[in-house]
């Protein structure tokens, strides 16, 4: 099977993805019904043919129409792109990769969220004694 990068897809391929994600499984019509700006239905069937190829989704037959389905589980291919993320821009770094998003975040943050994140990097903190 490839190897599966959420993070080399097409905008149009992510926006499918993020459709399959949220509704957990989809017929090519209903993607098509869900995109802005659709595409052709053909067009549709093609990306999906493609992101099945690209091992991120499968399919299933129902009567005459195919349901298409996220191959990986969402918190999987999450983790999966932080790794590649973290490994391609902060050279593996966790820390210049969260102190990039608190930098990007902090004014939008609440004191609840920072709280806990602070719990968190306790609990790591504990972890790693």
């Amino acid at each position: 099977m490839p190897k599966r990068s959420y993070l080399n897809l097409s905008k149009r391929e992510r926006q499918i993805m993020d459709i399959l994600y949220r509704q957990g499984q989809a017929s090519a019509a209903e993607v098509q019904a869900n995109l802005p700006d659709p595409p052709s239905y053909s067009a549709v069937r093609a990306t999906l043919r493609i992101l099945e190829e690209k091992g991120h989704v499968q399919h299933h037959q129902d009567g005459p129409r195919y349901v298409f389905r996220p191959a990986v589980a969402r918190d999987k291919a999450t983790r999966s792109a932080i790794r590649h993320l973290v490994r391609t821009f902060f050279n593996g770094s966790a820390e210049q990769a969260v102190t990039t998003l608190l930098d990007e975040s902090t004014s939008k943050l609440t004191p609840e969220e920072l709280d806990r994140l602070a719990g968190l990097i306790d609990e790591a903190r504990s972890k790693g004694e």
